[in-house]
């Protein structure tokens, strides 16, 4: 999985489009080995960007918990940690 794309479901606030919509370029770029598509491939690319930003937030629309939503600031304080962690470097 890339590492770029965060979990966007059970978040407080709610995760917005843009963050659907990056997530959604991420893949796209993943999947297609290209962050810049040539000029040939740029509608397509933009397409598929666009309908799995669509089907990811119609998934989170319907998914549900019974879990307490997350802290975002807790979150990023703990990927701080870990990515310290991982690089060696002090948070």
């Amino acid at each position: 999985m890339c590492r770029s794309v965060k979990t966007l479901f059970n978040l407080e606030p709610p995760a917005t489009s843009d963050e659907v919509a990056a997530a959604a370029l991420q893949y796209v770029r993943k999947i297609s080995g290209s962050t810049h598509p040539s000029q040939a491939n740029q509608e397509a690319f933009e397409e598929a960007v666009a309908a799995i930003a669509a089907a990811t937030q119609e998934l989170l629309d319907s998914l549900v918990t019974a879990a307490p939503p997350k802290d975002r600031e807790v979150e990023a304080a703990k990927a701080k940690a870990r990515a310290a962690k991982r690089f060696g470097i002090e948070a």
